[in-house]
């Protein structure tokens, strides 16, 4: 059996959404309340694949991963959950938000890396359709950020998600050029790929509004091509005309 990693993305957990992550319309899907979270983690732990960090993946042939994504303020309630189960996972931090005031300050973020977690790099400031950009306004994007993350804690930045979801050849050479050894994307896919000297893994995108026995499936490593299938047919639907899909997302990216 060849290797597959299920991977999943989290992003606030939280009974307080004004309180943690970005304050805009389009965050409003990807917050979930600290129980529904736990309902999750249940079915996950049920699946019988204990959830591993990306640096530490030994010769199974299948793993599950666990991320969350932007560095609200939430992420230490999250941390609290998966430490309760023996858990680690990996939180990659917006760096132009780090210490604001609804996301983790810069002592915060070396609790969760002395606690065990990864913390990787989510851009620097979050560019909404990151493909979009410049190839040198990617690469600028992903070195600011891993810069400041390797100064903040003290060892390099290896790990990274994309931003908002949207990939390309490009998004993930850059990447690979800025030395990252792992990237997290959100396409939901088993199979990790490589660029370069960086490993590409896919992840499952949770929401609200995903239903546990949804998650319970893909953990069981069931159902992750029809959750590729829908995602794919979104994506033709968003880049099929163009400017309406960045007028929707300059609407949800506005800050309430």
């Amino acid at each position: 059996m060849s290797l597959a990693i299920a991977a999943f993305c989290f992003h606030e957990v939280t009974d307080d959404p004004g309180s943690t992550g970005f304050q805009r319309r389009g965050a409003a899907p990807f917050r979930l309340t600290p129980a529904g979270f736990g309902r999750h983690l249940d079915r996950i732990g049920a699946a019988g694949v204990s959830p591993r960090l990306v640096t530490e993946l030994d010769t199974a042939d299948r793993h599950i991963l666990l991320t969350f994504d932007d560095g609200g303020r939430s992420a230490l309630t999250a941390a609290d959950q998966l430490e309760h189960r023996g858990w680690r996972g990996h939180f990659f931090i917006v760096t132009s938000r780090i210490g604001s005031r609804t996301f983790l300050a810069r002592e915060e973020l070396r609790e969760l890396r002395r606690r065990g977690h990864v913390v990787g790099s989510h851009s620097h400031t979050h560019p909404d359709i990151f493909r979009e950009l410049p190839v040198e306004r990617m690469r600028a994007e992903w070195r600011t950020s891993a810069d400041l993350l390797s100064e903040l804690l003290g060892e390099p930045c290896e790990s990274a998600s994309v931003p908002g979801g949207e990939i390309s050849s490009a998004v993930l050479q850059s990447a690979s050029d800025t030395g990252f050894r792992f990237v997290f994307t959100v396409e939901p896919v088993l199979r990790p790929s490589n660029v370069g000297q960086c490993m590409v893994l896919g992840r499952f995108l949770v929401k609200t509004a995903t239903d546990p026995s949804r998650v319970d499936q893909l953990a069981r490593f069931r159902g992750w091509g029809s959750a590729l299938a829908v995602r794919r047919l979104k994506a033709v639907a968003r880049r099929s005309v163009p400017p309406l899909y960045r007028y929707v997302v300059a609407r949800r990216a506005r800050e309430s």
